[in-house]
């Protein structure tokens, strides 16, 4: 009766079963969905907490509802999410990325509740979330992982003993960690007492397991990721790969597809290792399968995501598929669209991660009102916002605003676009990373494509730019001077 039930509702819905999803989400990735949701003929429900009752994906939403006053316990609380999906009588939900996307919890009470969750199954997020068991599905799949504990340590000592063996530097992490936190790197053994309590500790805090593990650190490595698709039919593809080597803090700043540092054979097999990796843990959906390149062209796995990565946009602009499209047409128990050998990669792609911040303030926060926003254009250049002018950026969430994705067909031009695309951007108001960016463009390691996940601290000069703003600039202060002045 239930396949029955199924195939007449799609019949009704032009083939769909999906027709309303609820974004568990906010900023500028809620509007990237509700985006998709609208390119598929699918109502959108969002969610919203007090401080985002005027954000941009509130009203561009089908539908909004208030989640409470407090600014992250609403996007925190898995059963009213479910029970308001249910409620508004909406097919599905998207965890976007952040807050619950990687919580198996979310995806278990989805399942259990009749609602199609956008990402893969409960478990698979579990098993990929705890890196020890990780780790060992890898080795299973013959991927190569980083050398390091076979189990979660038991204290102090048996770390010691295991980075005496392994040799320094080592790294303590969380065993249910993500997103660069709950990670410290240990040169000897002094700094891995001095660290075993704190990483213990930022572990339990940010994802509620006191549970760390040890790895050999791979010192100066390329940060290589691969975007993958799977659907409930056994088909698995993967989209090639990005490069996030410019990182601060194992926050990730500018990412690049494909890598400018690979040749075809090492592409070649990172993506059926990828696929490996995925087979092996039954994924089904939009993942990412993370890597570290040694300086010797090595590689080893680092972690999965299981969900959509903020870096998404250059994998679609140099392959054309829209992942979040994608997503929806996997969680509605669609096939793959596409054989391996249809997916073709054409030029270069670069995304920069806009953040309220001042670089030469140590990378502060700098939230506040946006008082004038343009965004760029041109070819080749894609902006993906959550911000307007008049906006007031809260200080609850993370101090990313948007997304500067440019491509072009070769290196030396991407570049040089992505100067013209980040000059071409104004937001007043608050300090962005947009100064620091350009000065990044102008770094002749970058700009020959040679580069690694400590070229951020190799490079403290390029905080020294200049702080001198442009004429367009003071023009817009000056405007805004006069309207306050004459009461507009």
């Amino acid at each position: 009766m239930l396949r029955e039930a199924q195939v007449n509702a799609r019949r009704e819905n032009g083939g769909r079963l999906i027709r309303k999803i609820l974004i568990a989400n906010r900023g500028e990735i809620a509007v990237r969905i509700v985006r998709a949701c609208q390119e598929a003929n699918i109502e959108s429900v969002a969610i919203y907490a007090e401080p985002d009752r005027h954000a941009l994906h509130v009203k561009k939403a089908a539908e909004a509802y208030s989640v409470g006053q407090d600014p992250l316990a609403g996007y925190l609380n898995a059963h009213r999410i479910v029970n308001l999906a249910v409620s508004t009588g909406c097919d599905a939900l998207h965890p976007g990325y952040g807050f619950l996307s990687e919580n198996p919890q979310l995806a278990h009470i989805c399942e259990r509740r009749g609602i199609r969750f956008i990402g893969p199954p409960a478990e698979v997020i579990r098993r990929m979330g705890n890196k020890i068991e990780a780790r060992r599905l890898m080795q299973s799949a013959g991927v190569p992982v980083v050398p390091g504990s076979e189990e979660n340590l038991t204290g102090i000592d048996e770390a010691i003993t295991l980075a005496s063996k392994m040799g320094y530097p080592v790294m303590l992490k969380a065993t249910s960690g993500g997103g660069g936190r709950g990670i410290r790197r240990c040169n000897h053994e002094a700094e891995l007492r001095k660290n075993y309590d704190r990483v213990l500790s930022e572990a339990t805090k940010a994802f509620g397991s006191a549970d760390i593990f040890l790895e050999k650190c791979v010192d100066r490595p390329r940060h290589i990721e691969v975007q993958i698709l799977a659907d409930n039919h056994g088909n698995t593809i993967h989209l090639f790969e990005r490069d996030c080597s410019i990182q601060r803090r194992h926050q990730k700043l500018i990412e690049i597809a494909p890598s400018p540092q690979l040749d075809d054979e090492q592409r070649e097999k990172l993506g059926q290792w990828a696929i490996k990796a995925a087979e092996a843990a039954g994924y089904v959906n939009a993942g990412t399968v993370e890597f570290l390149m040694t300086e010797d062209g090595d590689f080893y796995f680092m972690e999965m995501n299981t969900r959509l990565q903020v870096e998404h946009t250059v994998t679609e602009s140099i392959t054309g598929v829209d992942i979040v499209g994608e997503q929806i047409r996997i969680a509605d128990g669609q096939p793959l669209r596409f054989a391996q050998s249809e997916i073709q990669r054409r030029g270069y792609a670069m995304q920069f991660r806009i953040n309220a911040e001042d670089p030469k303030n140590d990378f502060l926060p700098s939230f506040g009102r946006i008082t004038r926003y343009f965004a760029p254009g041109g070819p080749g250049v894609r902006t993906d916002a959550a911000m307007y002018s008049g906006y007031t950026i809260p200080p609850y969430y993370d101090s990313m605003c948007a997304k500067i994705t440019v491509w072009a067909l070769e290196w030396d031009e991407l570049i040089n676009r992505a100067r013209r695309a980040l000059h071409d951007t104004g937001v007043y108001g608050v300090k962005t990373t947009i100064p620091y960016y350009l000065a990044v463009l102008d770094a002749e390691e970058f700009r020959a494509a040679c580069f690694n996940t400590s070229f951020v601290e190799d490079h403290p000069e390029l905080v020294n730019y200049k702080a001198s703003r442009p004429t367009r600039e003071l023009a817009a202060v000056i405007a805004a001077t006069i309207a306050n002045n004459a009461g507009y």
